[in-house]
């Protein structure tokens, strides 16, 4: 404390990024490669990953992922959301933090999710139209979300 005032030095409060999924990465390749995305993200943010066990219906799925992103924005990865190119998703996550230290990313089932989770989504978004099983689907996320900070930053990964 110097005059009233507490100093922080070397403390960096980085915004975090949840991604909330059903399911656990259980092949090496996606295990792999999504810890490596993580990895990477640690510099731009605080990311933390929670896993949701399948569940015997869709509704006790969503039921887990509405307790995880309670209070929170969340988007949620959907075929049939918006098309989120790689520049657009830069632009949703720093406007998302200009409002919230905290977004949370969904990644639903193989059964997908119910209507509950949709309408409480701030957003939908795809990746394309194709359909990915739920581990890919999550690779794919951590090397949109670390390309997105690489585009913030004006770093050149994304070219």
């Amino acid at each position: 404390m110097h005059d009233g005032v507490h100093l922080c030095v070397g403390v960096l409060l980085l915004k975090r990024i949840k991604i909330v999924c059903v399911g656990k990465a259980s092949k090496p390749f996606c295990r792999d490669g999504c810890a490596e995305y993580l990895k990477r993200l640690k510099g731009f943010y605080d990311v933390t990953v929670a896993e949701i066990p399948e569940q015997p219906t869709v509704k006790k799925e969503c039921d887990e992922i509405l307790k995880r992103v309670t209070g929170g924005e969340f988007c949620l990865l959907d075929i049939n959301g918006d098309d989120m190119p790689s520049e657009e998703l830069a632009r949703t996550l720093s406007k998302a933090h200009e409002r919230t230290d905290e977004i949370a990313f969904v990644i639903g089932g193989a059964a997908g999710v119910d209507d509950r989770v949709r309408q409480a989504a701030k957003r939908r978004i795809s990746f394309g139209r194709a359909t990915y099983p739920h581990q890919i689907a999550r690779l794919l996320l951590c090397e949109q979300l670390y390309r997105a900070a690489t585009i913030i930053k004006g770093i050149p990964y994304h070219k």
